[in-house]
């Protein structure tokens, strides 16, 4: 929880305006925040990345300080506009990095525009598995409204003690300190009203009663197309880990790195070891040029695979 916002450029892209974090020059690098937060999530690690890197991070649409129109907050409906902020930003090609429903974000991106995607970072990723937690499970439900309305209507002295606990978890090592003043600081977030509409359409647009919905399991045999890093928390209490082992399964090209003493922002509990980790895979993978004939025959060979 950085206490100094990070400053935005703002752009309008198809009539709304969208707020993002660029910094730095070099590759461009997309980092794609969690549902409920905003680009603020990676001010911890952008410093090292600008070193090297042009860093966009947008506030998603819906999020921070980007609109929130009654509009279209479907994963693909995401992936979308996140090719047309990048367009009129002149940025054709980028590695894709996504925390939890940027994660899933992430997935969709590069399977609607792979020619776009050099490399793909998940982190906590949302889209690989219906597990998820009982809170986000609890809040895609009907009459779930009049809940949030009275959760963000508690004392404003509530961001002070959240600030501190956030302290106090990163003093101690208290992982689940951490995660709680994170989720607490989404929920402030959600203050106005046209904030929670947007929060529960897009959650409801991949979560229902039984969990995530929306799965890019199915499709995972395509990153082997792709270089692909995924970070977890061990101690992830809203996504669990065992979903990086299906990555691991499914991608054996897969990089996959679990922080034992992380929770669901392992950039915001290490920030120095994640963009160490982050900049380590990029160094060493070559941005993939998208091939035509390649993604043909994974489809093909897939198809065969299922006897269809």
């Amino acid at each position: 929880m950085p206490s100094t916002p990070l400053p935005r450029e703002t752009r309008v892209v198809h009539g709304h305006r969208r707020a993002f974090v660029r910094a730095g020059q070099g590759p461009p690098l997309l980092l794609l925040h969690g549902i409920g937060n905003s680009a603020q999530t990676w001010a911890g690690v952008v410093d090292r990345l600008a070193a090297s890197h042009t860093v966009i991070a947008p506030d998603l649409l819906g999020h921070g300080s980007s609109d929130k129109p009654r509009g279209d907050y479907s994963i693909a409906g995401y992936a979308n506009g996140m090719r047309d902020l990048l367009s009129v930003l002149d940025i054709e090609q980028v590695t894709v990095v996504g925390h939890s429903l940027g994660g899933g974000i992430a997935l969709q991106f590069a399977y609607q525009f792979p020619e776009r995607c050099e490399r793909l970072a998940l982190v906590g990723s949302g889209g690989l598995g219906p597990e998820l937690s009982l809170g986000l499970r609890a809040a895609s439900m009907p009459g779930s409204e009049a809940v949030l309305t009275a959760l963000t209507r508690l004392p404003l002295p509530l961001r002070s003690g959240l600030r501190a606990l956030d302290a106090v978890g990163r003093a101690i090592g208290w992982t689940r300190a951490q995660d709680l003043a994170e989720a607490g600081e989404a929920m402030l977030a959600l203050s106005h009203a046209e904030a929670r509409r947007a929060f529960l359409r897009t959650l409801r647009s991949v979560v229902d009663a039984g969990g995530q919905s929306v799965t890019a399991v199915d499709r995972l045999y395509l990153a082997q197309a792709i270089p692909m890093l995924v970070v977890w928390g061990s101690r992830d209490p809203i996504v669990p880990v065992a979903h990086a082992e299906t990555v691991r399964r499914l991608v054996p090209t897969a990089r996959v790195e679990v922080f034992p003493h992380a929770g669901h922002w392992p950039h915001l509990a290490e920030p120095d070891r994640f963009a160490d980790v982050l900049l380590d895979f990029i160094a060493e993978t070559q941005p993939v040029d998208h091939d035509r004939d390649g993604w043909r025959a994974l489809l093909a060979a897939e198809r065969a695979l299922s006897g269809r």
